[in-house]
């Protein structure tokens, strides 16, 4: 298991990481069905209130603009950094429960456990959000507009734009988390989530989670998207961000460093 270091300065390095990630994978396997969904609960409204303030920063610019984009993916990153520092369980997070999972540490119940309760609750948390956005008001002017064509644009995706670009995501988003396990402090931690969360928002990867508040909220902005289209979107780009957390992140790491004590 990886050592403390007392300065705290030195990141762990990749091999301690992956000790950390099963670690947290058997802990996270364990936790009560209420503390989960709670847990899970929160993730979700996190990663909405993230996607709330991208909504806002795309809102008065042309969405294809680059700059603005990566603006609005340096925003969105609140909701990584809420759920990181905070503690709350993310399903696309624990697509990095695999690597103990492979090991024997957890079964593939206890992971498929994990992964259908935190997935719910990053449903609820998500929905709650979008729905407590639609009250305000906001919704009703100029960022309901924005919200509707971000909304529109993710529904068009076509099956197998919408995999890959989940997939392309979560690899990005787990190696945010691997990253911030190396990090030994609040700041390092924040700063490990940026670069990639930007990344992926930048190049127009698809969330799931995020997902499940920025198609509703885009609806309840006046999207001309029906509730097939919003889970369609849902189920590819889940099977996306699974393979590319699990496998492009959570085996691969695996395979490069073997079986963990």
């Amino acid at each position: 298991m990886a050592e403390v270091n007392p300065t705290g300065l030195d990141a762990y390095k990749p091999t301690e990481i992956a000790d950390l990630v099963e670690a947290a994978g058997v802990a996270k396997a364990n936790l009560g069905f209420a503390r989960m969904l709670t847990l899970a609960t929160l993730a979700g409204a996190f990663i909405a209130l993230g996607a709330a303030a991208y909504t806002m920063v795309m809102t008065g610019v042309d969405p294809g603009f680059g700059p603005a984009r990566f603006l609005g993916g340096v925003v969105f990153s609140l909701g990584l950094i809420l759920v990181i520092v905070g503690g709350a369980e993310l399903f696309t997070g624990n697509a990095l429960m695999v690597m103990a999972t492979v090991d024997g540490k957890i079964s593939a119940s206890q992971l498929g456990r994990n992964w259908a309760i935190v997935y719910l609750g990053n449903f609820i948390g998500s929905i709650a959000i979008a729905a407590a956005m639609s009250m305000t008001g906001i919704l009703d002017g100029a960022a309901g507009h924005t919200a509707a064509v971000i909304a529109e644009g993710k529904a068009h995706l076509s099956p197998l734009q919408a995999f890959v670009r989940g997939a392309l995501c979560n690899t990005l988003v787990c190696l945010a988390v691997w990253l911030t396990i190396a990090a030994r402090t609040v700041t390092g931690k924040i700063l490990a989530i940026i670069w990639p969360i930007a990344g992926f928002v930048l190049l127009g990867f698809e969330h799931s989670v995020a997902n499940m508040y920025l198609i509703p909220q885009g609806m309840l902005g006046g999207a001309t998207v029906g509730f097939g289209g919003f889970i369609q979107n849902l189920v590819f780009v889940t099977l996306g961000n699974i393979v590319g957390g699990a496998g492009g992140v959570a085996l691969a790491y695996r395979l490069a460093y073997g079986p963990r004590a």
